[in-house]
């Protein structure tokens, strides 16, 4: 049990989809600037990003190579990420309408959201079996809610704060996330 509980570690905290991989920052910077938009970006992140992880490895081991079709890999994984977008977007419409407003296009873009797509790639880069699949899921997926909700806390701070008047807006988002990747980078010695 102790690799798969390094491999989450490592995902969420090691090679963080956000600081680590520059994957995944639309969302990031979109969606932060409310804690309770950020945990529900975040949940809903989490549950499509390791269903559509683990559904493209599922397609890639069954049927693109056996069928030698690795070549449309990136097409057929976008195709089960924008399903699961879907299915979550239908489920928070239905049960969640203030989460569902309060995410807006940010809930539809996470069919294009590169961390979820990377994720389901590196899975099959890294060569990881199901089990791997999907606790490397869970990580990636952890470590980008908990970047979110870190930020989320940062901002909602910030609002309150007295920034100088250049920094104001934009500028300070981009300076704190950069602060935090240095940050993130502090979890590179849990690698070895």
């Amino acid at each position: 049990m102790l690799p798969y509980v390094i491999l989450i570690i490592n995902a969420m905290l090691v090679q963080n989809m956000v600081f680590h991989w520059i994957l995944g920052i639309c969302p990031y910077l979109g969606v932060s600037r409310k804690i309770d938009t950020a945990v529900g970006m975040g949940l809903a992140v989490i549950f499509v990003l390791t269903m559509s992880a683990m559904a493209a490895f599922v397609v890639q081991r069954l049927l693109l190579d056996p069928l030698h079709l690795e070549y449309l890999q990136t097409l057929s994984f976008i195709l089960v990420i924008a399903a699961l977008v879907q299915l979550v977007e239908m489920i928070l419409k239905k049960y969640s309408q203030p989460l569902y407003l309060a995410l807006g296009i940010y809930l539809p873009l996470i069919t294009t959201n590169c961390a979820v797509l990377g994720v389901a790639i590196l899975n099959i880069r890294k060569d990881h079996n199901a089990l791997q699949a999907l606790f490397y899921s869970l990580g990636a997926s952890g470590g980008f809610a908990l970047a979110l909700f870190i930020f989320a806390g940062i901002r909602e701070r910030m609002a309150l704060s007295n920034i100088p008047r250049s920094f104001r807006g934009f500028s300070i988002s981009l300076i704190t996330a950069g602060i935090m990747s240095m940050a993130f980078l502090g979890f590179a010695g849990l690698a070895k």
